[in-house]
């Protein structure tokens, strides 16, 4: 067939078309490359976690928009790494979805047997559903109940009921050396704080210089108590001396080994020491009000036991509401309430206040808020575990999900902000990002372990812009902290420049 010069033209014309282009352009989808703006942003991300300090380690980031949940960068951000205490993140929200913010924690002190005259003929019971915030002066004042009730005497028993938990005090990836640590403290539904920390099933302990050169130091433990016991092998030493003071739970004991060297005149040495069984703690506290109020109980301390059902009622103590518990929780960082809240879940929607069914809990409040748990692997509510595996994408979805629930800003308010030295506004966050554009802007929970630092929250850009972002940090060598740090400033001094 033979070509017009009309044809020979136009097939010559497509052909020096079609050559310009190599086969792979022929044959890929056209590129959408990212603005001059969202390069800066990404670029200075990538820069930050290319630091050396983390090489051989892995790095989880996960920038999104508050706004729309636009994913606007990432970096692994679907590996599953260790969170830490940004595990708290997941829990604290589970908790206020299935408990409600307003939930409150209840302990009752009751009576089986008869009250006649002044005596009680049968045993007295105090019961704990799971209170992390009694106190001392709590016990006291069920002792005071007690009296005005008209009891002096009881000539049963007096019973300490945690029964409203199982009886595994810790979950299962505590390590060995951790144990007698206040971040380790054993879980009872029947417990006690030392202070308004709430660092239940802990007992701090003081040490203070003697007024004598080569006596003993002077040991303090609050609250004070007969549950454990102090052994002092301390000695005071000259003033020019320095201090050297250890404070260790002897293991599988309530025996508290204080030993070392505290100078004349020289500062304090403090621990939070965790103990074991804290439910005995709570009863010898409340058996030595009751003494106090001269109220004698003839038989014995038991505990354990669940309260019978035909009891009667004789006083009761409901806690602060969890929307002011989440200060200390979330501001400090404490471990106890994490797993407080995972047992009182799995107890309230399951009937069991075990581990297994709190975390059940969490898992089945994820995947009804859009957050894939089936990507995770959830072993604890506090991020002590090494074995908690989470990608940064999905705590980043976690965070904008939830900004829509009406307990927000209670979960948002619990958080520490950078740079506010106030210990229940600044909490874990208040000696970081200090004067830089993330003081005062940068709300976020941070997380630490061994090889591990994590840090996840809410900034707001230099031009206005709300972003989520999630930094997990995992087997690093050294110190890696200021690298999340590195990541929320520039985040927090970004610019799109529109």
């Amino acid at each position: 067939m033979r070509l017009s010069i009309k044809s020979k033209q136009m097939l010559i014309l497509f052909l020096a078309v079609f050559l310009t282009f190599t086969p792979s352009q022929a044959m890929e989808e056209p590129q959408v490359k990212a603005s001059p703006e969202e390069g800066s942003m990404s670029d200075q991300i990538d820069e930050i976690v290319s630091d050396e300090r983390l090489d051989g380690a892995l790095a989880g980031v996960s920038v999104r928009s508050a706004d729309n949940g636009e994913v606007s960068y990432e970096h692994d951000g679907d590996v599953r790494l260790k969170p830490a205490s940004n595990m708290k993140l997941l829990t604290g929200a589970a908790a206020l979805e299935t408990l409600g913010e307003d939930y409150t924690f209840t302990t009752e002190v009751f009576v089986d047997g008869s009250i006649k005259g002044k005596k009680l003929h049968g045993d007295l019971y105090i019961k704990g559903e799971g209170d992390p915030t009694l106190m001392q002066e709590d016990f006291e004042a069920f002792a005071q109940s007690v009296k005005e009730n008209g009891i002096q005497e009881v000539k049963g028993d007096l019973i300490a009921d945690d029964t409203w938990y199982d009886d595994i005090r810790l979950s299962e990836d505590i390590s060995w050396n951790d144990e007698t640590n206040y971040t380790a403290s054993q879980i009872s539904a029947l417990t006690v704080s030392p202070n308004e920390d709430y660092d239940a099933g802990t007992v701090i302990v003081d040490a203070y210089p003697a007024e004598t050169e080569g006596d003993p130091a002077e040991v303090q433990v609050t609250p004070e108590n007969d549950y454990v016991e102090i052994v002092n092998k301390t000695v005071t030493t000259a003033s020019s001396q320095s201090r050297d003071i250890s404070i260790e739970r002897e293991h599988g004991t309530n025996q508290i080994i204080v030993e070392g060297e505290i100078p004349l005149e020289g500062s304090r040495s403090r621990s939070w020491v965790a103990v074991s069984e804290p439910t005995g703690l709570a009863l010898n506290l409340f058996h030595k009000a009751l003494a106090e109020e001269g109220i004698k109980v003839k038989g014995e301390e038991r505990a354990g036991e669940k309260t019978p059902e035909a009891a009667d009622s004789l006083t009761s103590k409901e806690s602060m509401p969890l929307k002011e518990l989440f200060i200390p929780f979330m501001k400090l960082s404490n471990n106890g309430h994490a797993e407080v809240l995972i047992k009182e879940m799995g107890k309230v929607v399951h009937g069991e206040g075990s581990w297994d069914k709190g975390l059940e809990a969490v898992e089945e409040f994820l995947e009804g808020n859009d957050v894939n748990a089936d990507e995770m692997r959830l072993r604890d509510g506090s991020g002590m575990s090494h074995v908690n595996m989470v990608p940064a994408n999905e705590i980043s979805q976690l965070l904008y999900q939830v900004q829509d629930k009406e307990w927000f800003p209670t979960y948002l308010n619990s958080l520490p902000v950078a740079g506010v030295s106030d210990r229940f506004v600044g909490g874990t966050l208040r000696n970081r990002m200090g004067n830089t554009a993330a003081e005062d802007n940068v709300q976020a929970k941070t997380g630490s372990l061994t090889g591990v630092n994590s840090l996840s929250g809410y900034v707001t850009t230099k031009d206005g812009e709300k972003l989520i972002f999630t930094i997990l940090l995992n087997n690093y060598l050294g110190a890696a902290q200021s690298i999340g740090d590195e990541v929320a400033v520039a985040l927090a001094e970004y610019e799109s420049g529109e």
